[in-house]
């Protein structure tokens, strides 16, 4: 089956990498022009060479033709990409390949897809992964969840390759919420360990922010053995413990004190005001998110922040 990547970010183009090693792929990007003649992502994945059988195109209707299309567009731009070029991707089998949640509605990658294109069959592929990892050929194991299980089985075997291993579920809540909420736990293990407060703290703000995903996904009905897989508690260690991961940097100079380039999309920060807020109206227990939420409007700093933490009433684990 023919397949297309749109949006040539660094995660986007690796996909397409790596996809493009069993086949024909087409790579959908705004300016195609620089990257068609280089053979390279040079802005966004520098290093890293086109397969002959990569073709960048700047023309939608183009790559919207394949019969599976991969949605690589940051999380907040989602809904408007999908409603602007909707003649295109109306009836399609769509992935979404974005983590997090909508700050203005409070959904996901899948609910989203299913909001404004009824018509779609919708996915998410998410997981613990590095663009340049991928890229590079390196052993990658992903969650592709649809919660229809045939198309899942056909986008299981059509999206796999040689360095790339994906693992299915129907459980496209669970999936989404543990790519969403493991940025939010990122950026509070990158305060903790950018203010000093040492290794031990940062274990135990995964812990703590691991029981607070389950939370979440226990009221949406998730299904909690999700969490425990790839797209929860594997991509929660990955994103809280390298300094490749986009949002654990953001906590990092949080904690530091220092200023973070405004020019760097990082998923998570929208994520922790949209799951604050629902976790408000739902009242849920969610400290680590709320100090997050906090940290990011400055209401809190990150001494204020860990003082809350610490000195919540004791309880059982």
């Amino acid at each position: 089956m023919s397949v297309a990547v749109l949006g040539a970010g660094a995660f986007g183009t690796a996909l397409a990498i790596s996809l493009a090693q069993g086949g024909s792929v087409t790579l959908w990007a705004r300016e195609p022009d620089d990257m068609q003649n280089k053979r390279e992502n040079a802005r966004r994945l520098a290093g890293f060479r086109f397969p002959d059988a990569l073709r960048v195109t700047g023309e939608l209707a183009q790559a919207a033709a394949a019969d599976i299309l991969l949605i690589s567009v940051p999380m907040q731009k989602l809904r408007g990409f999908l409603s602007e070029n909707a003649d295109f991707l109306a009836g399609k089998t769509l992935v979404a390949c974005c983590k997090g949640i909508e700050l203005s509605s409070g959904l996901g990658p899948v609910a989203i897809i299913s909001q404004v294109l009824p018509s779609a069959t919708a996915a998410i592929l998410t997981g613990p992964s590095f663009a340049t990892d991928i890229a590079g050929g390196l052993p990658t194991a992903l969650t592709l969840a649809c919660a229809d299980d045939h198309t899942g089985q056909m986008l299981q075997e059509a999206l796999t390759t040689a360095n790339l291993r994906l693992y299915r579920t129907t459980d496209t809540i669970g999936a989404e919420l543990g790519g969403a909420m493991k940025n939010v736990i990122a950026i509070a293990c990158g305060a903790a360990i950018g203010a000093g407060l040492g290794e031990s703290a940062r274990a135990a703000v995964m812990t703590r922010g691991y029981a607070e995903m389950q939370r979440l996904a226990a009221y949406l009905e998730a299904d909690p053995k999700t969490l425990s897989g790839l797209s929860g508690f594997g991509d929660l260690t990955l994103t809280c413990t390298s300094d490749q991961s986009r949002n654990y940097r953001l906590g990092l100079s949080l904690g530091k004190g220092q200023p973070f380039d405004p020019s760097v999309t990082v998923e998570g920060a929208a994520t922790a005001q949209a799951v604050d807020t629902l976790a408000r109206q739902a009242g849920l227990d969610m400290p680590i998110t709320q100090a997050v939420a906090g940290l990011l409007d400055n209401r809190l700093d990150v001494k204020t922040a860990m003082q809350s933490l610490l000195t919540r009433p004791l309880k059982e684990e």
